[in-house]
């Protein structure tokens, strides 16, 4: 289910910790090209072992990609006028990373070691709704998910379980197995033992709960499985989640940017903001690194030992250096793919109120907006924020096209089929396109098979004195797991240089 997954990312986590460098830095100077996750891990652990870093961030904040939206927060994006947030007081959007896997064990590394609270994300629930606009009776009807799947497990159930009973598998099964397996089906479909019937069960959800007093409630009638069928909805149905996509996840308390902000803690001044990088070459005994500042235009030179590079390729290929030929053109062979991003503040949260959903995605089937994803936080409180909008490739591209105005229309359009309050309850708007920022010019890379075999392991190795890292050089690309492991794989690779240097 999930879109990250059409695009070929979703890895666990190779390490559980920094590698182990054996030796000291004793000085040696390291410029580090960009203050997101993968430039700030590196800051941190090569300065544990004497190196001196300094870490140019062209933002005036810290995290890269891993950004929170909140009051007064600002959002330049090329051909567009700034976005502002202008959210209340205390809300606040995630629109880069969202939630952290419980086996992406090197992001938990840092915001165990860094003190960063966690809460649960919640990511799948039953209780939201699957809308479609195809055929069949169940078209252009917003559906709890919970009846959707527990009537197409129950109707396969069923059908199977009477083959099974009949002895109609071609596969040969004793009679102690098949029995077994009855039990397995009649359990997994919640069928009637006798008739192996699929009839329906409480946890699809009733006509009327059951209450106090004289009341036992009211079953539900399933849908027939004709109706999923032509009504497409049998999509949502598999046996187990997603690797990348369990039901629960992690998030930390108040937002993903508590994550940069503990680095940023921890390392004290050595980040120097508003640092555009304009140039970068190096020669036998040292690397150069020009840069402007952003503030007063003025530009300046710093020279290092060595330098770690982990600006986003899309970007880098447009900064001034020195590469080979052959490096270069690697750098080209990767794309990044559009995505969009779009946080609705709502006066009251009445998908908890008057619906009933608390956190988990409502599937839209709209592949111009994507789902709707409700807060794991918050709970109860008077306003809310939902992400009304994520959509990837050329439906991205297409939609950040669109005015401000127009790109919340389509937010509203499609949110008012499943919530009847959504245009109503509509306060304000908070919108990202990714591949319009000019720090980052995509959501993530996206490597082809031919370029993955070709390009990318070059660009794992060190360029002179200059190695690069980022989510851009991993098997976990749009997942901040892939900046932090290519951090750790390439400090280890500098430390090597520079302890066979002497």
């Amino acid at each position: 289910m999930s879109g990250l997954s059409a695009f070929g990312i979703g890895i666990a986590s190779a390490q559980d910790t920094p590698p182990v460098l054996k030796g000291e830095g004793n000085g040696k100077r390291v410029i580090i090209l960009g203050a997101g996750l993968a430039g700030l891990v590196a800051a941190y652990e090569l300065g544990k072992k004497g190196y001196q870093c300094q870490v140019l961030e062209a933002r005036h904040y810290a995290g890269g990609r891993v950004q929170t939206a909140r009051t007064g927060f600002v959002l330049p994006q090329l051909g567009q006028e700034d976005e502002v947030c202008d959210f209340d007081e205390g809300e606040y959007f995630n629109h880069g990373p969202w939630r952290i896997p419980y086996h992406h064990r090197s992001t938990l590394h840092y915001t165990r070691e860094l003190g960063i609270p966690l809460e649960i994300f919640v990511n799948h629930n039953e209780a939201a709704f699957v809308y479609r606009e195809a055929a069949g009776p169940l078209s252009g009807r917003a559906v709890r998910q919970k009846e959707v799947i527990a009537d197409m497990r129950g109707h396969a159930a069923e059908i199977l379980a009477k083959h099974v009973d009949q002895d109609a598998l071609d596969i040969p099964l004793t009679q102690e197995e098949r029995e077994k397996f009855l039990e397995f089906l009649v359990g997994e479909g919640q069928l009637e033992r006798n008739s192996l019937d699929y009839l329906g069960t409480g946890g699809r959800g009733y006509l009327q709960e059951p209450g106090a007093g004289l009341n036992p409630g009211e079953a539900s009638t399933p849908h027939s499985l004709s109706a999923l069928l032509q009504s497409d909805l049998y999509g949502i149905v598999s046996s187990v989640s997603g690797f990348t996509q369990q039901k629960t996840m992690f998030q930390p308390i108040g937002g993903m940017d508590r994550i940069p902000q503990a680095f940023e803690k921890a390392l004290g001044d050595v980040i120097s903001f508003g640092s555009q990088v304009t140039r970068l070459q190096q020669n036998g005994e040292q690397v150069l690194v020009d840069y402007r500042t952003r503030e007063t235009g003025e530009s300046h030179q710093v020279a290092a030992d060595y330098c770690l590079c982990t600006i986003p390729l899309s970007v880098l290929r447009g900064i001034e250096n020195d590469f080979s030929a052959e490096f270069q053109s690697a750098i080209e062979a990767v794309s990044y793919t559009p995505t969009c991003k779009l946080a609705l503040q709502m006066k009251s949260r009445f998908w908890e109120v008057e619906d009933h959903v608390f956190g988990g995605h409502s599937f839209t089937h709209n592949s111009e907006t994507g789902n709707i994803s409700y807060p794991s936080t918050g709970w109860q409180s008077q306003k809310g924020v939902l992400q009304g909008v994520y959509n990837f490739g050329s439906n991205a591209a297409q939609f950040s096209a669109l005015d401000k105005s127009q790109r919340i229309e389509k937010a509203l359009s499609v949110g008012g089929k499943i919530h009847a309050s959504y245009r109503r309850e509509f306060e304000t708007a908070f919108s990202t396109a990714w591949h319009l920022v000019p720090e980052n010019l995509g959501g993530w890379a996206s490597w082809s098979s031919e370029a993955r075999e070709t390009s990318y392991p070059l660009l794992n190795e060190p360029q002179g004195r200059v190695l690069l890292a980022g989510e851009h050089l991993s098997y976990m690309t749009g997942w901040m797991a892939g900046a932090i492991e290519s951090a750790w794989l390439q400090i280890e690779k500098l430390h090597e240089l520079a302890m066979e240097a002497g």
